[in-house]
């Protein structure tokens, strides 16, 4: 994923982020890394906006999920 982001990096606009799967929240139990994946757009100098789909797991409290969020983007 990185890898493409180093390649392709002139040619991107924005970021978009979701839980991988279901469009939940992105924290430790997805299949990607964020923070990872946006720090390193942060290092290649991406300083433009990233855009986040979010479908709340039942159950789960919306807000304390989404600070998750801005934490885990908080490169």
């Amino acid at each position: 994923m990185t890898a493409n982001i180093r390649a392709h990096f002139p040619l991107i606009g924005h970021f978009h982020t979701a839980g991988v799967p279901g469009r939940h929240e992105i924290d430790e139990t997805q299949e990607l890394n964020y923070h990872f994946i946006l720090k390193s757009a942060a290092d290649l100098g991406y300083r433009g906006f990233v855009a986040h789909e979010y479908d709340p797991s039942p159950g789960k409290d919306p807000i304390r999920t989404l600070e998750t969020v801005f934490n885990i983007a908080d490169v």
